[in-house]
């Protein structure tokens, strides 16, 4: 998209959101269990695709998201600068997740490299909000995947929390917690061994929910390192 401007504001974003916007995906987005009441039904990779053509801008990213259109939200967090989002940011935005793509998308590309990943993961964990309990698993998920170099123990310290939590049936909180306790349990053997630990007790709670989460993760990560 050769014809960005450098100094392209927020009302020509969404300009090119809304040319790119599909009624195909748009309802396949509902059928994925997708919050649209604000969306304009636009792929991942074409937003990719735009936020490369924009790069990193920060007060765009912050105008974007004040649109509360759904893809211009996603957008914000693929141009947004993570040393330039501050707490209150963060706590703003993730109190504004409305659908599950939204709050993975923010994590994946923003949150998670931003330098309070840890603590707000821990803090978001104990919402009683679905969605922002939703992105403390996220984080906690997305963790070992961009920061290579994390200590396990402190992937380890997650592994209580989401043995604390693993009575949520809300469904988008438990898929978080699972996703969580697998990510964890794929890193090394060391995070394995205490992510297998961790399901078994999880196994044994008086909860549909706990075991399920248990009994998935356990159906992968006992495979992981196996001799």
């Amino acid at each position: 998209m050769a014809g960005i401007p450098i100094e392209i504001d927020v009302r020509e974003v969404i300009d090119l959101l809304k040319e790119k916007s599909n009624p195909t995906y748009f309802d396949g987005m509902r059928r994925y269990g997708i919050n649209t009441s604000n969306a304009l039904g636009i792929r991942i990779p074409e937003l990719r695709k735009l936020a490369r053509e924009i790069k990193k801008n920060h007060p765009l990213s912050l105008e974007l998201w004040e649109t509360g259109i759904h893809e211009a939200r996603i957008l914000a967090s693929m141009i947004d600068v993570p040393t330039e989002v501050t707490q209150l940011q963060m706590d703003q935005w993730v109190a504004g997740f409305d659908s599950w793509d939204l709050c993975d998308q923010v994590c994946g590309n923003l949150l998670v490299r931003t330098p309070y990943v840890i603590e707000k993961a821990l803090e978001y964990s104990a919402s009683e909000k679905e969605f922002v309990k939703r992105a403390g698993f996220v984080l906690m998920a997305e963790l070992p995947v961009h920061h290579k170099k994390i200590p396990d123990q402190q992937l380890i310290n997650f592994l209580p929390v989401i043995e604390r939590e693993a009575w949520d049936e809300r469904n988008f909180v438990k898929k978080a917690l699972n996703w969580a306790l697998r990510q964890i349990g794929k890193q090394n053997k060391t995070l394995n061994h205490a992510a297998i630990d961790a399901a078994k007790r999880i196994a044994q709670q008086d909860s549909k929910s706990a075991r399920w989460i248990a009994n998935d993760a356990l159906a992968e990560i006992t495979k992981r390192f196996t001799e």
